[in-house]
C-alpha cells in the first residue's frame, strides 16, 4: 500500500482513529478537531461506515441488528462505503492540502471481518485495495480497551449488530487490532483507552502534534 505522501499533487495528512468498540474514539475525535483548528489546520472528519450518502445507507444496513448479512457481504459493504468516502471526500481533501481524520478505515476491516469473522486477511486486503486505491494513513492511533471492560462500563445500552456479537468475537477483534499494530509499528500508535478521558486526550494530542510537526504541517508556536 502507498502512503498519502507518495500520491503526488498537493499533499495533506491522513490520520485514522481505530480500536475496539467502547474505547472512546468518537469522544477523542470531538476533542482533537478543535485543537487542530485552533492551530490553523484545515480539518475534514468522517466516521465509517458513513460520511457520504452511500455510506450512510450502508451504515443503516450493516449496523441493523435485524439485518442478516453473511461475512463476505459484510466485507464488501464496508469496502463499498470506504471506496465512496475515499473518492468523494478523502482524496479530494488531501489533494487540497487538508488534514483528514477518519474514525475507522481499513484496519477495522482487518480486525472485525478478518480476525473477528475469519475471512482470510488477504481477501479483505484485496477488496480494500480496490476500494482505496492503496491509500494508507500517515498516522493511526489505536485506542485499545479490553472488550469485557468496555461492555461492563461503556456499552450498557442498546447495541448495534456488531456490538451485539459475543465476547469471544470482540476478543478476536481486539487481537486483530493489536496484530495490525505489531505489523505496522511506524504507523500505528497504541493508546490505553481505559485511562481517564483527559489522559487519553493528552496522549492523543501529543502523538498527533508530534506527527504533524515532523510532516511540516504544524510549526512550533512562538
Amino acid at each position: 500500500m502507498v502512503g498519502v505522501q507518495e500520491r503526488g499533487g498537493k499533499v495533506g495528512y491522513f490520520i485514522t482513529l481505530e480500536g475496539p468498540d467502547g474505547g472512546g474514539k468518537s469522544t477523542q475525535l470531538k476533542m482533537l478537531v478543535p485543537k487542530l483548528r485552533e492551530r490553523g489546520v484545515q480539518v475534514v472528519t468522517l466516521g465509517e461506515p458513513g460520511g457520504t450518502a452511500l455510506g450512510r445507507a450502508i451504515r443503516r444496513l450493516v449496523l441493523d441488528p435485524g439485518c442478516v448479512i453473511c461475512p463476505q457481504a459484510e466485507v464488501l459493504l464496508y469496502a463499498a462505503s470506504r471506496a465512496q468516502a475515499v473518492y468523494e471526500v478523502v482524496l479530494p481533501s488531501l489533494r487540497e492540502g487538508k488534514v483528514v481524520v477518519l474514525e475507522r478505515f481499513l484496519d477495522s476491516s482487518l480486525a472485525y471481518q478478518a480476525a473477528g469473522l475469519g475471512i482470510p486477511a488477504r481477501e479483505v486486503l484485496d477488496a480494500n485495495r480496490l476500494a482505496t486505491g492503496g491509500l494508507e494513513p500517515d498516522l493511526t492511533i489505536l485506542i485499545d480497551i479490553d472488550p469485557a471492560r468496555a461492555r461492563r462500563e461503556r456499552l450498557r445500552g442498546t447495541r448495534d449488530r456488531i456490538e451485539g456479537r459475543d465476547e469471544e468475537y470482540q476478543r478476536r477483534v481486539r487481537e486483530g487490532f493489536l496484530e495490525v499494530a505489531r505489523k505496522h509499528p511506524g504507523r500505528v500508535r497504541v493508546v490505553d483507552g481505559s485511562l481517564p478521558v483527559a489522559e487519553v486526550e493528552r496522549i492523543v494530542w501529543h502523538l498527533v502534534e508530534e506527527s504533524l510537526r515532523r510532516a511540516g504541517v504544524l510549526r512550533d508556536e512562538k
